[in-house]
């Protein structure tokens, strides 16, 4: 589970919760059934309308990956794979990597690794999983578009309910205690559509396009090596190479663990 996903909406929840009982608001005043409607349903029906049904199917597998640490390969892990790779093409060339790719779980490098074995040129190699990265951003930035658009309808519609409920508490003038009831419960629309717009839609928006952007990261790492490995560059050139992917303090990381990994060894 993402923690920080779950944190933070914990605590906007608390926050906001917190925020009313210390205005002096009760907070049986937020069970309105009307206000719910318009915003939930009302934001609904509006990405029903903006987005075709094939990208409205992805809906609930992009809340799963909203929810859910990113289980990417760890980087060191991936520069140290390409390392030993490298070793084994210049012992004993690029076909006695046949033996590797069926331990290869994810899909981009299994095929990747495929096309360098099958003797494919450096430049058809990168223009085929670039284009796969390309198409993969794609696919993200739907995603993203379905909960951003969200996050623009929902305080609109807040609006909206607003209004609504204007007109209805404008209908009781000559009872002022009904009127004051009603003008209270016209605006827990538009609590309702800033809160989800701004605490749900928005920030789900924000968490898909970082998780998107560190997975291109990481097939962008096993292009670089890839075409590394086809070219015949040393272990150590491809490591110094990836690495460059990797912060100052990561690299000082990784560097002293292989260190410790030295030592356990001799």
């Amino acid at each position: 589970m993402d923690k920080t996903t779950v944190i933070g909406l914990f605590l906007g929840i608390i926050a906001i919760g917190i925020g009313i009982v210390l205005k002096g608001v009760s907070l049986i005043a937020l069970i309105n059934p009307a206000a719910l409607l318009i915003i939930f349903f009302g934001t609904a029906a509006s990405v029903l309308i903006a987005f075709p049904m094939k990208t409205i199917k992805n809906v609930p597998r992009l809340f799963i990956i909203i929810f859910t640490e990113e289980k990417n390969s760890d980087i060191k892990q991936i520069i140290d794979q390409f390392s030993k790779w490298a070793d084994l093409t210049r012992r004993e060339g690029l076909l006695a990597l046949e033996g590797e790719v069926d331990n290869v779980d994810d899909l981009f490098l299994h095929s990747g690794l495929q096309l360098a074995i099958d003797g494919q040129t450096p430049d058809f190699i990168r223009e085929v999983m670039l284009e796969k990265i390309d198409a993969m951003e794609a696919r993200h930035e739907k995603g993203v578009a379905v909960f951003s658009q969200a996050g623009t309808y929902a305080p609109t519609l807040g609006v909206l309910g607003a209004v609504i409920g204007l007109v209805a508490a404008l209908g009781n003038m000559e009872n002022m205690d009904l009127l004051g009831s009603a003008i209270s419960a016209a605006f827990i629309a538009t609590l309702f559509g800033i809160f989800t717009g701004y605490v749900l839609w928005h920030p789900f928006a924000n968490k898909l396009k970082e998780k998107s952007k560190n997975e291109v990261q990481m097939k962008e790492i096993m292009v670089e090596g890839l075409l590394s490995l086809t070219t015949g560059e040393s272990p150590l050139i491809i490591k110094d190479k990836l690495s460059s992917y990797l912060s100052s303090k990561e690299i000082m990381k990784m560097e002293e663990e292989g260190t410790n990994e030295t030592e356990e060894t001799a």
